[in-house]
């Protein structure tokens, strides 16, 4: 009798595992689906390296967080070391994120695994620096990941990606222009997610966006102003509509012409009202990604 509730148990207990690793892959795949669909009806949160308010950033426990909180994006940043290993990092060199020392790549991951990260107060933690591998495996089937600096190594990520079974939950963005897109990464972006990264307050830069709507169609545009009387982002805000999603960094005020995260804390009506209302976004990185998806779920605008 004990025997027979003990296999019962155990079975119900495999089968509430693959519930629950289900649910998670079906959630990766309605964020792309958003995505990829240009779903104007709610907006996508992405974390600006992971929770580092609260753990280091580009940390795997960042990355914990972020997932725990409800976000569809985490983005991370990748370096390479001098013995080909790919890892999280924003800078280059790794003293302001970790009690070492010197230039990520002429140093060995032999070094840099014994390190330990800094935290936002400039304080050693116990928490390592993490693999690219390590990330993509916490992340698999669980958030959306945007690796940041990757198109620099991209022949090398995508059999990462593929080895870890994340090629579909992966975003890659760049400055580059449509031709050398479709040269460089062309046979990547029938998995991959492309974005334009498109600075408007540039010369030509509604033409950039056509050239890239014509030739790759890309799910998503990246876009940056700084200049708070430039009339372009009202106006692309409205052009894009149906054709691709806007994604707006209000990390700080030159990357969104003043309505970032720090004007939503003080007038939600020239921050997060804003960017979302005026200039179109659909999707927002941010550096309070709890507050954000606060005030997206009291708007209706995220699960």
């Amino acid at each position: 009798m004990k025997a027979r509730t003990s296999k019962r148990l155990i079975a119900m207990a495999l089968l509430a595992l693959i519930a629950a690793s289900a649910m998670a892959q079906d959630r990766v795949s309605k964020i792309r689906e958003r995505l990829l669909n240009r779903d104007m009806s709610t907006v996508i949160v992405a974390a600006h390296r992971g929770d580092w308010r609260n753990f280091p950033e580009n940390s795997l426990e960042a990355l914990e967080s972020a997932i725990e909180m409800g976000v569809d994006i985490v983005e991370l940043d990748v370096q390479r070391t001098k013995d080909g290993k790919l890892i999280l990092m924003h800078d280059d060199r790794l003293n302001r994120t970790t009690n070492g020392g010197g230039v990520i790549a002429d140093t060995t991951w032999a070094y840099i695994s014994t390190l330990r990260l800094k935290n936002g107060c400039d304080i050693t933690t116990k928490h390592k620096v993490p693999t690219l591998e390590d990330a993509l495996l916490l992340a698999k089937g669980r958030v959306m990941l945007n690796l940041d600096k990757a198109d620099r190594y991209f022949d090398e990520i995508y059999p990462l990606l593929q080895q870890t079974g994340t090629t579909k939950q992966v975003i890659m963005k760049g400055g580059r222009r449509a031709e050398a897109v479709q040269k460089e990464f062309g046979q990547y972006l029938s998995e991959v997610v492309y974005m334009p990264i498109v600075n408007l307050d540039e010369d030509g830069a509604e033409q950039r966006i056509e050239t890239f709507v014509e030739k790759l169609q890309p799910a998503a545009f990246e876009l940056i102003y700084a200049q708070v009387d430039n009339p372009l982002p009202l106006k692309i805000g409205k052009t894009l509509q149906g054709r691709s999603l806007i994604w707006y960094n209000t990390l700080w005020d030159t990357l969104c012409g003043g309505h970032d995260d720090d004007a939503a804390l003080h007038d939600m009506s020239n921050g997060y009202d804003y960017v979302i209302d005026k200039l179109g976004a659909r999707i927002i990185q941010t550096d309070r990604p709890q507050f954000l998806l606060n005030y997206l779920r009291g708007r209706g605008l995220h699960d």
